[in-house]
């Protein structure tokens, strides 16, 4: 049985010290001993802390970043702009570029301290929007990279039917996505039948794209194919958004969802950054998590989630990396609280009387991004998935720092380079800051990068 001892680590009951973590055979946490003496077979750590997922991701468009910081023709730029030069870049992508591009990003999440990518996959088919020979070649390439990484996989394939509220077609960047509610049951029982040579804690849930690429009818059927499993979907991310819905369906986002679905804790509902005050209420006690990219928020100019008001209402949060334009989880969490700072001029926005600021985001990260992965509650506790990470005590901001300054240090501070470690469900992916086969990955990813700019 494997054991991990650590100096000091964030368990279930707090801040502990000389903790020794053991790992059972299926990677779920055995016990956790505070107070022990370092066994001789046992892996030395500094600082442990339990890993979070990244909840939100789009792999292929890590391919993307840098690639579309300029303005349109007309002199402007927005999401919208964006989404036209991501639906043709798209059109080139093969399946083999998508696993080499999937690969890199699930390493870039372990090396950055997450143990879990939960992929909101709506890349399904070929370029024109016929379907491959296995209609979930795609999701079996996402499932290839996971096995070359060994992240924690969830997998969330997506309903994506019409190009909005009203009703039309897909337009030629969005063929690749497309579904009805028939062949979206097929591609997700096939996309199951693809994730069955990964480890147990691979899980598959569903993803209703967005209230504006699905019909209302579609969503029991949607839904219950989860099985009580992770279900996500993008919810009142940009202004124009909200205006087709509430045009179209008499309501806002929130409003409507609200008023004509069950939610619950299994959901997750992304970005969430265009809600009035009541919608942020009412949308916490559901008990559904909210899905933040801070980074990929700012980058698309989306605005800014309402976290004050929704953690007072008791709201969950998660994190996820969405474009992946850069993987960082230091800076997700940073830029979530500086825009708080920065919306209400106003310091510690998310500390509470009893919880640094740090230590309030990094844990509720952690436990909303359980949920939202279909992983459990998260944390260093019997029984939970051994998704861990260690940080480096000798990084010159942790020197000295103990109990929740670690963790105000690390998110404020820090960056990758504080991570020695990761763990997912007990598999070691990161030693020393590196994943073992990084050369390898990097070294795929930069070929089809190469291919992609001879077919641009």
């Amino acid at each position: 049985m494997p054991v991990i001892w650590a100096k000091e680590a964030l368990t279930a009951q707090g801040w502990q010290r000389d903790v020794a973590v053991s790992v059972d055979a299926q990677g779920r946490i055995a016990g956790v001993a505070a107070g022990a003496a370092p066994d001789a077979g046992a892996e030395r750590v500094d600082i442990l802390l339990p890993a979070p997922a990244n909840v939100h991701s789009h792999a292929f468009q890590r391919a993307l970043a840098g690639m579309t910081e300029r303005r349109g023709p007309d002199g402007r730029d927005s999401f919208w702009t964006w989404r036209q030069l991501m639906y043709r870049f798209l059109d080139r992508l093969t399946p083999d570029h998508v696993e080499a591009i999937a690969a890199l990003v699930q390493m870039e999440m372990l090396e950055a301290g997450y143990a879990t990518n939960v992929e909101f996959h709506y890349l399904h088919h070929r370029p024109g929007g016929a379907p491959y020979a296995d209609i979930a070649e795609m999701s079996a390439r996402i499932a290839a990279a996971a096995a070359q990484t060994g992240i924690g996989l969830t997998l969330l394939p997506v309903h994506y039917r019409f190009g909005g509220c009203d009703g039309r077609p897909l337009g030629a960047g969005q063929a690749r996505f497309g579904t009805d509610t028939d062949g979206f049951a097929r591609l997700h029982a096939a996309a199951g039948a693809a994730l069955g040579g990964l480890p147990g804690d691979t899980r598959l849930g569903v993803a209703p794209h967005s209230l504006r690429a699905v019909a209302p009818d579609d969503l029991p059927a949607i839904t219950a194919l989860a099985g009580g499993g992770p279900v996500h979907m993008h919810l009142a991310e940009q202004v124009a958004e909200v205006e087709e819905v509430q045009a179209a369906w008499g309501a806002r986002p929130v409003e409507w969802l609200l008023r004509n679905v069950q939610i619950d804790g299994s959901w997750c509902l992304i970005h969430c950054t265009q809600m009035q005050p009541d919608e942020t209420r009412a949308l916490a006690r559901t008990g559904a998590v909210a899905g933040l990219c801070p980074i990929t928020e700012s980058n698309l100019g989306d605005g800014i989630f309402d976290g004050v008001r929704w953690m007072e209402a008791g709201g969950r949060i998660a994190i996820g990396s969405d474009s992946n334009i850069r993987i960082a989880l230091t800076e997700e969490l940073r830029t979530l609280e500086y825009s708080q700072r920065l919306r209400d001029r106003s310091r510690a926005a998310l500390a509470t009387d009893t919880l640094s600021t740090g230590r309030r985001i990094f844990e509720a990260a952690v436990t909303g991004g359980a949920r939202a992965a279909g992983r459990g509650q998260g944390g260093i506790a019997a029984g939970e998935w051994a998704d861990l990470l260690a940080l480096d005590g000798g990084a010159i901001d942790l020197a000295g720092r103990e109990g929740d300054a670690i963790l105000d240090a690390f998110v404020f501070a820090g960056d990758s380079g504080m991570v020695s470690a990761v763990w997912a469900a007990g598999r070691a992916m990161v030693r020393e800051g590196r994943h073992p086969r990084r050369n390898e990955i990097r070294a795929r990813y930069l070929r089809a990068m190469a291919d992609l700019r001879e077919a641009l």
